[in-house]
């Protein structure tokens, strides 16, 4: 098949690389512009471009696509018969739609209807699910409404952050892509609609969503949060009117620690050298590693050894 790839970060890399590894012709690469990156705010080319380059292949980086005449010419004087969408990060106009003859086929990482949006991977670690996934669905003007076409599940390790899952689910998702493309080629497959009475949201991330809220959420759900949100935008809470990220927890049995039965939200607890705090109905996070505004990362026992903390010390 003659197939146009749009694609941007590195989780779309193993996709354009299956698909090439698979026989199929890419003539063509669609990515976002370069970006300024790191401290320095380096001009970097993304991580799919710098893929399509290794391979020969020409990239087109339009800044905007819904009206841009001479995109929709070079896409139309190639006439793919697919367009492979996975994490381009642009809206995909009707134009584009209903061009290729299999239609735009997008790689999204959650089992849909669940978690549609631009941050699945995020949600499905954050909200504590024992099981995530791939699907494939052909696009439509929607957000992530499209009929299904193959799905994939893959377990969540308790642990697992989502940083973890991005891996997972971009390896997994790349063979599952090549799957789609050969059924569709072979006529074997058949859109499935999605009920959109089951659909679930993803919104993009923001740093509001990293406040630790320890009033209504228990130490599992807190870590589970942090897990999720992991490498952006992480966690924080404050200690004495100074923001205090948390760059590393775990959840702790009360009975281990000898912490209090009946403790309030937010309380601190001190136990061997160890820094605990309190989130709902009494449960309890080892808060491992922090930083305090204006200070270096460090482990919370090297804190406590330069900190004096009241007992009733509380965050946020």
């Amino acid at each position: 098949m003659k197939i146009v790839f749009c694609g941007t970060p590195q989780f779309a890399v193993p996709t354009l690389e299956a698909i090439l590894a698979a026989g199929h012709s890419v003539p063509l690469v669609v990515s976002q512009p370069d970006r300024p990156v790191g401290r320095d705010r380096v001009l970097t080319a993304p991580p799919v471009k710098q893929c399509a380059q290794q391979h020969g292949i020409p990239v087109i980086q339009p800044e905007k696509i819904k009206n841009n005449q001479e995109f929709r010419s070079q896409l139309e004087a190639i006439a793919p018969d697919a367009i492979v969408v996975v994490a381009y990060g642009r809206i995909v106009p009707p134009w584009m739609l209903a061009l290729p003859r299999h239609g735009c086929i997008n790689l999204h990482a959650s089992l849909l209807p669940k978690y549609r949006g631009a941050a699945p991977i995020q949600w499905a670690v954050a909200m504590g699910d024992a099981v995530t996934g791939n699907t494939t669905m052909l696009l439509e003007e929607g957000l992530d409404t499209g009929p299904i076409l193959l799905q994939q599940s893959l377990p969540i390790p308790p642990t697992a952050t989502a940083a973890d899952m991005f891996l997972a689910l971009a390896e997994q998702g790349a063979p599952l892509l090549v799957e789609t493309l050969a059924g569709l080629n072979a006529g074997t497959l058949h859109p499935q609609a999605q009920d959109h009475t089951q659909a679930t949201l993803a919104p993009i991330l923001t740093r509001d969503d990293a406040q630790m809220d320890f009033a209504t959420r228990s130490a599992q759900q807190l870590y589970d949060r942090w897990r999720g949100f992991q490498p952006w935008p992480g966690a924080w809470t404050t200690l004495h009117g100074k923001k205090l990220i948390v760059h590393s927890m775990a959840v702790v049995d009360a009975a281990a620690i000898s912490a209090p039965a009946h403790a309030a939200p937010a309380l601190l607890h001190l136990n061997q050298g160890k820094l605990y705090a309190a989130g709902a109905q009494s449960t309890w996070l080892e808060l491992i590693e922090i930083q305090l505004e204006g200070k270096k990362r460090m482990l919370a026992a090297d804190f406590l050894r330069g900190t004096q903390l009241a007992a009733d010390t509380r965050l946020g």
